[in-house]
């Protein structure tokens, strides 16, 4: 996509975990695509702050807003800033998540909601919030707002170890449908894209490659890297894309179709 199309120019988005990996190439990307975007991270960390120096020196309205997405009144704060601060929000991207290995007879009930609070919580409380300034700003611009969800290929495929992970992807990929069709009305469009074996930074989560990754056949060759996502979140925020919700979209190099 050329760099001078500028499609979102004008919207406002909103990408949680936005400090790094996948967060982050989405959050540049749409800033290169003209929006103005809120760097957001649990706290403010120097990952966080450098993501945010470097949105604004490609150009980018952006503001470093951060916050605990478990937490409403955290998130409640997020969404003030990023509303005052830039005009409104158009593009909600949950992306926040955690990632760890833990066979289910040792899940307890604390990891449990740790992880479950943070990506599908997270999500259902930063969305809650943001949609009605999102309704808002569709009275404007029919079919501008977007709500996506960063789901994974094990909530489909399984895997040991992460029947809380799996869970909580399963339940984001529902929660995008419900609101795909709760949220039509208002040309608002919700879906999922779902990730396959990526090469990411681990940093917080388990440092060891689950064994499902390790000996996953991916036909591309290769494991995905977070600006294939990026992109993938680009077009579907875009104007091409207004005519596709409640959809979950596997971005795996071709993995899923040995399931």
């Amino acid at each position: 996509m050329a760099e001078a199309a500028q499609e979102l120019a004008g919207r406002v988005a909103l990408v949680t975990g936005s400090a790094r990996n996948i967060g982050r190439a989405t959050m540049l990307e749409l800033a290169r695509a003209g929006a103005a975007v809120v760097v957001h991270g649990r706290t403010e960390t120097e990952e966080a702050r450098s993501t945010f120096a470097e949105a604004k020196a490609q150009g980018a309205r952006a503001i470093l807003a951060c916050g605990d997405i478990s937490r409403e009144e955290e998130m409640a704060e997020v969404i003030r800033r990023a509303v005052g601060e830039l005009g409104g929000l158009d593009i909600i991207v949950n992306n926040a998540a955690l990632r760890k290995t833990t066979p289910f007879p040792r899940i307890t009930l604390a990891e449990w909601r740790h992880i479950v609070g943070t990506a599908l919580d997270g999500a259902f409380i930063t969305s809650m919030l943001a949609v009605p300034h999102l309704i808002e700003r569709a009275k404007a611009g029919p079919g501008t707002g977007r709500i996506l969800g960063i789901g994974g290929m094990t909530a489909n495929k399984g895997a040991k170890g992460r029947a809380h992970v799996m869970a909580t992807k399963a339940g984001l990929a529902g929660l995008m449908r419900g609101m795909a069709l709760d949220l039509a009305e208002h040309g608002i469009t919700c879906n999922t894209v779902s990730v396959g074996s990526f090469d990411t930074d681990r940093k917080g989560s388990s440092s060891v490659v689950p064994t499902y990754q390790a000996n996953l056949d991916i036909p591309l060759g290769r494991k995905g890297v977070p600006q294939d996502i990026a992109g993938v979140i680009r077009f579907l925020c875009g104007p091409a894309a207004a005519y596709i919700t409640g959809q979950n979209i596997q971005v795996n190099g071709g993995a899923w179709l040995g399931l």
